[in-house]
């Protein structure tokens, strides 16, 4: 395994990590089906033992089922520290539907929700989910930042920002990282974001590597015709 430090972190992580997306079931309106929570922190442990040394995770995924399976895997797991990331911004409504939304009260009932589900007093990575709403995302930036100095975050990123929203933040505080979609199928932050951070120091998480399985070679039209309802 590869290992790279973060943007302006001490943080060094494999080049490959471990999402957690998918082991927050199928409950929440953006997952990908029901989870067996055994299994899930089986992969996280597997994964670790593969070297992978860092796991992605965020109170969205499952609004806490992700984030409670990342924390037993990490009371069983008897290896090496492992670097945690989550994120704030994304709520649940009546509906079970996620809503984006950030602000520094809401950031602030959420960091405590996280660390209690994953069982730290702090999180090494913490990042903003979705910029949205955009008016709220300087005072979000500078919640982050005031959660670093408190101890509760170590370092502190964004996802799903483009430049000129990296340009705001960047104004406020050093951005650690951006994590973005990026795939062969998905390569628009090749125009401007990349270039920011590569220009700035701010290091690059690219999350769907694989666009969703598209160009792992496992979707065929029989496999998605199989696929259960949920």
């Amino acid at each position: 395994m590869k290992f790279k430090e973060l943007g302006n972190s001490d943080l060094v992580l494999s080049q490959i990590g471990l999402g957690t997306w998918a082991i927050g079931g199928g409950e929440w309106g953006m997952g990908w089906g029901d989870q067996d929570a055994n299994d899930s922190v089986l992969t996280i442990l597997e994964a670790l033992s593969m070297g992978i040394n860092w796991i992605d995770t965020a109170h969205a995924y499952g609004f806490g089922e992700a984030e409670v399976a990342v924390g037993k895997a990490l009371r069983e797991w008897k290896g090496d520290e492992v670097i945690v990331a989550t994120k704030c911004g994304v709520l649940p409504m009546e509906n079970k539907r996620p809503r984006r939304f950030i602000s520094a009260e809401t950031i602030r009932d959420e960091v405590e929700g996280s660390l209690r589900r994953i069982g730290r007093d702090w999180i090494d990575l913490y990042q903003i989910h979705w910029p949205e709403p955009i008016e709220n995302l300087a005072e979000s930036w500078q919640t982050l930042q005031d959660l670093k100095r408190e101890g509760k975050v170590r370092w502190v990123g964004v996802c799903n920002c483009w430049a000129d929203q990296l340009e705001i933040l960047e104004g406020i505080a050093p951005v650690t990282s951006n994590q973005p979609m990026y795939s062969m199928l998905a390569r628009e932050i090749e125009k401007e974001v990349l270039p920011w951070c590569a220009s700035r120091g701010t290091g690059v998480l690219a999350y769907s590597p694989m666009h969703s399985g598209l160009l792992t070679g496992k979707v065929s039209r029989e496999w998605l015709n199989n696929l259960p309802d949920n």
